[in-house]
C-alpha cells in the first residue's frame, strides 16, 4: 500500500492556500530571491511585480505594480521594486512575474513576500 501524503489545503481555510510551485516551500531567503530574479534576467524575460490582499489571492488577476519591467535586466532595480511594493502593501502576497516574449506567456510565476500570518 503506497504512503502518499494529501496536503491539506482547503479553499474554506485560507492560511492553507497555496500559490505557485515555490509556496509549498519554506519562505525563500533574500539571496534566493535574488538568484529567481537573476535567473529571469538570464533567460530575457520581462520582470513585473503583483500584489493581492491573501482573501482575494486564488483569483487569476492580481494587481499590476507599475508596468512590467521591459527590458529591465539589472537585478538591484528590480529587487528594489519588489521591496517597494511590498513596503507599501505590508498585508498583501507580492509575486514575481517573468514574461516570456516569444511564447507570450509567463516563464515564472512566484510568490516572494507573503502577507503577515501566512509565512
Amino acid at each position: 500500500m503506497s504512503e502518499v501524503m494529501d496536503y491539506a489545503s482547503r479553499l474554506t481555510d485560507k492560511h492553507s492556500r497555496k500559490f505557485e510551485t515555490f509556496s509549498y516551500l519554506p519562505r525563500m531567503t533574500a539571496e534566493q530571491i535574488r538568484r529567481q530574479v537573476e535567473y529571469i534576467v538570464s533567460k530575457g524575460w520581462n520582470p513585473a511585480i503583483e500584489h493581492s490582499e491573501p482573501e482575494e489571492a486564488s483569483g487569476s488577476f492580481w494587481y499590476m505594480w507599475k508596468l512590467p519591467m521591459f527590458g529591465e535586466t539589472d537585478v538591484d532595480t528590480i529587487l528594489s521594486e519588489a521591496q517597494l511594493c511590498h513596503n507599501q502593501n505590508q498585508n498583501h502576497h507580492v509575486r514575481l512575474v517573468g514574461y516570456d516574449n516569444f511564447k507570450q506567456s509567463q516563464g515564472a510565476s512566484m510568490v516572494i513576500y507573503r502577507a503577515p500570518g501566512f509565512e
